[in-house]
Order: structure tokens, then sequence, then C-alpha cells
């Protein structure tokens, strides 16, 4: 009878540290950030809802390889995710030798989806993505094209704008977007392509011009600048923040974590204050992320194949 009460006594403790042992949502970049903000946003709300403590953990480095690997690395049991936004999981496993395979992470849900733009310095004489194209065409190899990198979302976009386009753009990459944004301030470049989040300051104070958006629709702060698919139908180029779990976590645990990332995702505040980032709030089940996954690592390998894209 004594050991029959000490094995359940023994299991209700490891059922209660379970329960208050807290989730981590490994951020892979440094603090301050579009993703730390999101993931702080979507960590604070999951948090209530779980009833135990929702952690973010920034663990920058190697373009957020570093972060994701120890995600993959994790036990996998529901208390350690990573915030991903696309590259992770559809660029980096195409340009790098990588000791994990990202292939393997199990997608759980997005949280916000945010266009790529395309900006120009206000120096340059074009006010809208026709202007610029005929302006190209016209000056073949003379424009500018900033980007954050080479294999970045940013070149890769650049790539797929040229050749849909048929223009002929110089690519400047930079080690990051701080630099590429000061000279293109400063009109030391001409273009470039971030996220609506990055650049929205920049175009709102007229120090850059927006002259196109790589989502479905137009951007519904500037309804009067069309979205380049607009002009060359079938462009698409999106930033989106997801939860991956590690390789193996069992259905069951992706189900319950699903489940609360999308009843979190439909609280008004939190909805709220992502619109005030200029965020999408997305509410995509695992199987729909995982079909972004497939759909965004098709369109960029046929980029990186096309323009011959390589890290040295």
């Amino acid at each position: 009878m004594r050991a029959m009460l000490l094995v359940l006594l023994l299991a209700c403790g490891a059922a209660f540290a379970q329960a208050q042992k807290p989730m981590r949502i490994v951020v892979p970049f440094p603090p301050g950030g579009t993703a730390d903000a999101l993931a702080r946003l979507t960590a604070e709300r999951l948090s209530a809802l779980l009833g135990h403590p929702v952690l973010v953990e920034n663990r920058a480095g190697a373009g957020g390889n570093l972060g994701a690997e120890q995600v993959y690395r994790a036990e996998p049991d529901g208390f350690t995710v990573l915030a991903s936004p696309p590259h992770l999981l559809t660029i980096n496993p195409l340009l790098y030798k990588l000791s994990f395979d990202p292939a393997k992470f199990v997608p759980v849900g997005l949280i916000a989806t945010y266009p790529n733009v395309l900006v120009a310095s206000a120096k340059l004489p074009v006010s809208n993505l026709e202007e610029l194209i005929k302006l190209a065409r016209a000056n073949p190899g003379k424009l500018s094209i900033a980007s954050q990198g080479n294999g970045t979302i940013s070149h890769l976009s650049a790539e797929l704008l040229k050749k849909m386009a048929g223009i002929d753009l110089l690519h400047v990459p930079y080690k990051g977007t701080a630099p590429a944004l000061t000279d293109l301030l400063g009109g030391q470049v001409d273009v470039m392509f971030d996220n609506l989040i990055t650049m929205m300051p920049h175009v709102k104070s007229g120090k850059l011009k927006l002259l196109g958006a790589g989502g479905p629709s137009r951007v519904a702060a500037f309804p009067e600048v069309p979205a380049i698919d607009e002009l060359l139908p079938g462009f698409r180029s999106e930033t989106w923040m997801g939860i991956v779990a590690p390789p193996g976590t069992a259905p069951a645990v992706v189900s319950r974590l699903s489940s609360a990332l999308a009843q979190v995702m439909q609280d008004p505040e939190l909805r709220r204050r992502l619109v005030d980032l200029q965020a999408d709030p997305a509410a995509a089940s695992p199987e729909q992320m995982a079909q972004t996954i497939r759909q965004e690592t098709e369109r960029w390998t046929q980029v990186i194949r096309s323009a011959r894209i390589t890290i040295d």
C-alpha cells in the first residue's frame, strides 16, 4: 500500500513539475527587432492561456541558424519552440551547409505576415514601379539595388524583380539592414527590398519612396501604391513569423500548441497591436503553414538556380 502511495505521489509530483515548467519561444535574433516584438506579444497571451510562464529567449548568430539548431536539438515536449521567419525554413537550407535539417521542424502555426516592399531613395527620379522599370531599361546596369547580403530574402526579391521585369540592376550586398538602409537614405544606392515594418517610418517621413509591395494586395496604409503583382503578375515576396517545434514532437502536443496559438490570435488587443506594427494577424493551421513553406521553398529554389546564387 505504501509502495503504491509512493508511486502516486511521485507521478503527481512529476506532473506538477511539468505543469510549472516554463515554455520557451526561441527568437534566433537579437532583442528589439521585428521577430522579437512579435514573439513577445504572442508569449504574453500564451502564458495567460496555458497557465504557465512562456518566456522569450534570444539566441542570435549565424543568420538565425544558431537559435534554430538549438530548438532542433531540444526535447520534443512542446516546451521549446522556434519563432521563425521564412528564410530559416525555405532559403537557408538551399544555400548553407547546415548541421541540421530544417525540413524536419514540425509546423505549429503562423503569427503574422507582412509584405516585403520595394523602396527607393528620395533622390531617385521615379515615383512608382513602372517609372523605375523604364529608367532601368534605359540605363541597363546603372541603377543599384541594395540587399542585406548575398542569399538574403532582400537579395532574392531583387533577383526575382530583375527577372520578371526584364531589367538589369547592380546588386550591392551589405552585412545587414542597418548599413544598407544608411546608404539608401543617403542616396548612395537607389532601391532596396525590405519588410514593411522596417521601412514604414522612413516612407512616412518622406525619406524613402514606396514603389510597390510584395504581398497579394496593396498596403492598407498606402492604398494608392499598387502591389507589385499588379504590374508583374505572380510576383510575391512576403515575410512572416511562425512557430515550429523540434523534430519528433508528438501530434497531440502539436495540436495543443496549435489550438492555443489559434486562440490567442483571436485576441482583439493582440490583433490591434499587430496591425499597428503593419503586420497582418495570421491563423494558419500546421497543415497550412507546411504548405506555405513548400510553396516558398519552390519559389526561391527557382530564383536561386536562375540567378546562380551561392554563398562564399
